[in-house]
């Protein structure tokens, strides 16, 4: 499957915004809609929708926390019709492979709630290891990138 990043536009936006995720997962994520809309008030925030081939499969955002410097997946979702077809586990490094390609990050935080077990399964997986810090209920864990040659 090819995976790519493609920007929010005028032809995908209502698709993009339709998404959900599976029952049960609702208060793991924000709301796409949300999201946009929080992006458009920060300059480093870049709203992604993630296609497999042609076919519209989530939703990511990333950005640097003007505070820290820190760089963030704020947003991580796999709509519920494409969920357990290894999408999340396929976009995942390519995410933070454009992360290091447009912004040279060598560390990338995330956040996810400790009841989302999938989630930090996966994102231990790719390399995420948790900081101990707490934000906003969510447990936060950081990807250390200073080794990549």
């Amino acid at each position: 499957m090819d995976i790519t990043f493609r920007p929010v536009t005028h032809d995908n936006f209502t698709h993009v915004i339709e998404m959900k995720v599976a029952p049960g997962q609702e208060d793991f994520v924000a709301a796409n809609l949300y999201s946009i809309a929080e992006a458009s008030l920060e300059p480093t925030w870049t709203p992604l929708a993630i296609y497999a081939d042609d076919a519209l499969v989530g939703f990511a955002q990333f950005g640097c926390d003007g505070r820290t410097g820190r760089w963030w997946i704020m947003r991580y979702m796999i709509d519920a019709a494409h969920q357990g077809k290894d999408y999340g586990t396929a976009a995942l490094p390519e995410l933070i492979e454009l992360m290091v390609e447009r912004n040279g990050c060598k560390e990338i935080f995330l956040g996810y709630d400790p009841g989302n077990d999938v989630a930090e399964r996966l994102y231990a997986r790719v390399g995420f290891v948790p900081t101990g810090e707490i934000m906003a209920g969510e447990i936060v864990a950081r990807l250390d990138l200073t080794g990549r040659g």
